[in-house]
C-alpha cells in the first residue's frame, strides 16, 4: 500500500515509480498492493509478537491498517495469473483480511497479545520518540538497523487501510484467513519454530 504515499519513503517511491513504469508498458497488467502480509517466517510482525510476549507493545501515534495472511496473499496472486481478464487487467486491487475498516493499531496489538496468551499494555508513542529510537538503532546496528527513518515515515501515517472500492472481485478471490485466526496460527508457528 506504500505506493498510495510515495512522499513518506523511498520504499513506498520506489513501489509509486514501478507501479508507473509497469502503467506505462503496453502490456497487460495487474497491479497488487497488499497491506502488511503476516505469517509464518516474517521477520517484520515478529517484533511485535515477541513484545507482546512481554505484555509491551510500543505502537505509532494513532492509525489503523490492513492486514493479510502469507498464504491468502500467495492464493491471491496465482488465481490473478488465470482470472478472467475483463475482471482483473488495468486494475490496481488493494486486498485484506475482509475486516471492514482495518485494524486499529491497538486492535492489533491486543490481537496479537491474545495470539501468545498475554495482555498487553499498547501505548502510542510520539513521532519525535520513534524519530530519536530510530537514529539510536542506527547508531547500535548501523545498516543492520531495523527501525528506520524511512520506517518511521511509513508506520507514522495514519491510515494503510485497504479501500474497499479497490477489493478483488469475488468471482476471483476472497480472503480465507480471519485476523484473528492468522495471528493465532502465527504465534503458534513461532513458537513451534524457537522464535518465541
Amino acid at each position: 500500500l506504500s505506493a498510495r504515499e510515495p512522499g513518506l519513503s523511498a520504499y513506498g517511491a520506489s513501489k509509486a515509480r514501478a507501479e508507473k513504469l509497469v502503467e506505462a508498458s503496453g502490456l497487460d497488467w495487474t497491479i497488487v498492493r497488499p497491506p502488511g502480509v503476516y505469517g509464518p517466517r516474517d521477520v517484520d510482525y515478529f517484533e511485535m509478537f515477541r513484545s507482546a510476549r512481554f505484555g509491551f507493545v510500543p505502537l505509532p501515534p494513532g492509525g489503523a491498517s490492513s492486514i493479510i495472511h502469507v498464504t491468502d496473499l500467495a492464493r491471491l496472486l496465482l488465481a490473478l495469473v488465470d482470472a478472467p481478464p475483463a475482471l482483473v487487467r488495468r486494475r490496481v486491487f488493494e486486498p485484506d483480511d475482509a475486516r471492514e475498516g482495518g485494524w486499529s493499531h491497538k486492535e492489533l496489538a491486543r490481537a496479537i497479545g491474545k495470539a501468545v496468551g498475554r495482555p498487553v499494555f499498547a501505548p502510542h508513542l510520539p513521532r519525535s520518540v520513534l524519530d530519536a529510537a530510530a537514529k539510536v538503532d542506527r547508531m547500535v546496528r548501523g545498516d543492520k538497523a531495523r527501525l528506520t527513518a524511512d520506517r518511521v515515515g511509513y508506520m507514522t501515517h495514519p491510515n494503510w487501510v485497504a479501500r474497499s472500492a479497490m477489493k478483488v472481485p469475488e468471482a476471483v478471490w476472497s480472503p480465507s484467513v480471519s485476523g484473528e485466526e492468522g495471528l493465532a496460527a502465527t504465534a503458534r508457528w513461532y513458537r513451534d519454530n524457537g522464535w518465541l
